[in-house]
């Protein structure tokens, strides 16, 4: 055969490293799919297609209609329904998949974590009195918050929130991670926040909020992941280079 075709499914830090990898190896064709959700999107390594593909059967033809080799699914954690589609897609086409998941953060001594399985129940479990939230689950489902107008929230997402939410104590931060352990604990004391609401993304780019959570004794609404895919999943780039080398050793993809 001759070089393997692979689509990426991206939008996460992972995904560009991946790219960068095989960029570097230049033994493959790869296409980095974003979903299109972020204004101003990174450069990256390899071509990039933008936008969604309209569903899994969609994506399962444009895997056809390519001639793929392999799909990553290499999306953000909490992208479940590109996840789905991605596993539909795979198993339809009969093409190779592989999901690069990074590990969840794990609770260690002195968190003060309370389980949630979705937004709108972070929202809930704050109980009717007024406190000081931090939302950091960026801008997908920030509007759960209006449900408890009663709270004060300060929201950090990448974009803007659009249209802004309709809440009378509310402040917005536009920044991109990774964040440092000094700055979250600044940022938590400079507002009085005393819970934060976050998804658990699992990787270190964010990770310093939930450091400085356990270190200044504050709460945290941890949104569980859905449960994963059928899709095969590792969790490092590495494990995802050798199991493309495993599918396609390197005497395969030179057509020897």
């Amino acid at each position: 055969m001759g070089r393997p075709r692979i689509l990426i499914l991206g939008g996460t830090s992972e995904a560009r490293l991946l790219a960068e990898a095989l960029a570097a190896r230049d033994d493959c064709d790869v296409l980095l799919s974003l979903a299109g959700r972020t204004e101003k999107p990174a450069t990256q390594p390899v071509p990039v297609r933008i936008g969604g593909f309209g569903g899994a059967a969609a994506l399962a033809d444009f895997l056809k209609a390519g001639g793929y080799d392999l799909l990553i699914d290499a999306t953000h954690p909490f992208a479940e329904r590109i996840s789905a589609n991605a596993a539909f897609a795979a198993e339809t086409t009969g093409i190779a998949a592989i999901a690069l998941r990074r590990p969840e953060w794990q609770r260690a001594a002195g968190d003060r974590w309370r389980e949630v399985r979705s937004i709108p129940e972070a929202i809930e479990a704050l109980g009717p009195s007024p406190r000081h939230v931090f939302l950091a689950t960026g801008r997908q489902g920030a509007h759960h918050t209006e449900a408890a107008p009663q709270h004060h929230y300060l929201v950090r997402s990448v974009d803007p929130i659009e249209p802004p939410l309709a809440l009378n104590n509310v402040e917005y931060i536009l920044e991109r991670g990774p964040f440092t352990l000094e700055g979250e604990c600044d940022l938590l004391r400079q507002h009085d926040i005393d819970v934060i609401v976050a998804k658990n993304s699992g990787g270190a780019a964010t990770y310093a909020k939930i450091e400085a959570a356990r270190l200044l004794g504050i709460e945290v609404m941890m949104v569980a992941r859905a449960p994963a895919s059928t899709v095969k999943a590792v969790d490092t780039v590495e494990a995802v280079l050798a199991a493309i080398d495993h599918l396609f050793p390197p005497a395969m993809k030179r057509g020897v």
